[in-house]
């Protein structure tokens, strides 16, 4: 599930809210500690865009319907702001991919928790436009952890889960 907030300009009146991506629940799912992050951020009125239930998990975050809607609605000098950075990306592959977009159509990304809250993941050098190499060593160490970290939590829920039913 994944709940993100899009930090807006108001733009001749136009824009009234900051536009959000919400993955949608299952019934063992709950968005409450996302929103929760979000909120203790002091980010309000978001206008959400909700992704069905399991989408982060089967599609590319650039394949997202959803995300692909947000990003629309977004404009230059924008700042998208999710609680963790693995409710939008699974993979390593993946976080430079969105880096690479964000940058494109100059988008800020800010995350409230988790091991990327201290980072500025859309660092670039300042002549050639690249991201930093740092942020990409970073990024890319992190993002192998957090698969790690999910791969073993995965594991023991289905482990708990099996119990349970026994």
């Amino acid at each position: 599930m994944l709940t993100a907030r899009v930090e807006c300009d108001l733009r001749n009146g136009e824009r009234h809210g900051q536009p959000g991506l919400q993955e949608g629940v299952t019934q063992q799912q709950s968005t409450d500690r996302q929103i929760l992050v979000l909120d203790e951020a002091g980010i309000e009125d978001p206008v959400v865009f909700e992704e069905q239930a399991g989408t982060s998990s089967r599609l590319h975050p650039l394949e997202q319907p959803k995300f692909a809607e947000l990003l629309t609605y977004a404009r230059p000098g924008d700042a998208v702001d999710i609680s963790e950075m693995f409710r939008l990306v699974r993979g390593t592959g993946h976080i430079l991919d969105v880096l690479d977009v964000l940058h494109r159509d100059r988008l800020a990304l800010r995350i409230h928790d988790g091991a990327f809250s201290a980072m500025d993941l859309t660092a670039r050098h300042p002549r050639t436009g690249e991201l930093l190499s740092t942020v990409k060593f970073m990024v890319q160490t992190l993002a192998a952890a957090g698969e790690l970290q999910r791969d073993l939590q995965r594991e023991l829920t289905y482990d708990g889960l099996r119990a349970a039913e026994a």
